[in-house]
């Protein structure tokens, strides 16, 4: 398949989705999301455009591949749910009925069913059990992407790390703002509260952040616990604050 300039690798990185996925399937039932597109564009890198930062400080290429993994699931070969993303039978014939990607484009464009008698990949097992398992109790991913978790569903395992990436980070010691990884950033668990927070001493002024998950972009929320969504704004009179971050509702507070 021939590209222009102005095309992006987000149909291979969706096609790497999804070959990632009958990996796991083979000796897993699925993964959690920010992994799954974590390794996508591992195995597909972001060109120069695609890792331009967006307003809330995203990569170009990281927003525009979660936004087109509904496809996969609205394809049918594909299920998210709070356990994480799991590849469904069909989207295991998928990868043998397409296994480039122009033919996988042309299929997911046009939105064409796997050909009848496709077999699955060699040595995966079947997947319909879990993914029919996942389904059922699990929105679909637009649902699920796009909303905060209920309260009710608050889940005994946390992130390994959260960090409060903003403008800011450089008043937290960070050596540049809107950067994720750096250990200054990083919020800490409160057991009791079960809540991530961080207190800091800040200028005032007005601010604007987003939670990023695991020292990276793949899996951020803004406001209101929205996955990718705009940017938390505070007006700070100045002094200090304590930022609270709940993963159950994926929302923050301040005081």
């Amino acid at each position: 398949m021939v590209k222009t300039k102005a095309q992006d690798g987000t149909t291979q990185r969706l096609k790497a989705v999804l070959d990632v996925l009958a990996d796991q399937a083979k000796g897993a039932a699925g993964g959690p999301g920010s992994a799954v597109l974590a390794e996508a564009i591992a195995r597909v890198p972001l060109n120069e455009r695609e890792s331009e930062l967006l307003s809330g400080g995203v990569p170009r290429g990281f927003k525009a591949l979660t936004i087109a993994s509904a496809k996969l699931v609205k394809a049918g070969w594909m299920v998210k749910g709070r356990s994480g993303w799991t590849i469904t039978e069909e989207g295991l014939r998928a990868t043998v009925a397409f296994p480039d990607e122009e033919s996988f484009a042309s299929a997911l464009a046009a939105g064409a069913a796997v050909p009848a008698g496709t077999p699955l990949p060699a040595a995966a097992g079947p997947a319909d059990e879990a993914a029919a398992a996942a389904g059922a109790d699990t929105a679909p991913a637009t649902a699920e992407d796009q909303a905060p978790a209920r309260a009710s569903d608050q889940a005994s395992d946390q992130p390994a790390a959260v960090a409060i990436a903003g403008n800011f980070g450089s008043h937290l010691g960070a050596a540049e703002d809107w950067a994720p990884h750096f250990d200054e950033v990083q919020m800490v668990f409160d057991q009791d509260e079960k809540v991530w927070k961080i207190t800091t001493d800040l200028p005032a002024g007005a601010y604007s952040y987003k939670v990023a998950i695991d020292r990276s972009w793949v899996e951020n929320y803004g406001a209101f616990g929205v996955r990718d969504g705009s940017d938390h704004e505070l007006h700070h009179p100045g002094g200090q604050v304590t930022f609270r971050y709940n993963h159950a509702t994926k929302d923050v507070s301040t005081s």
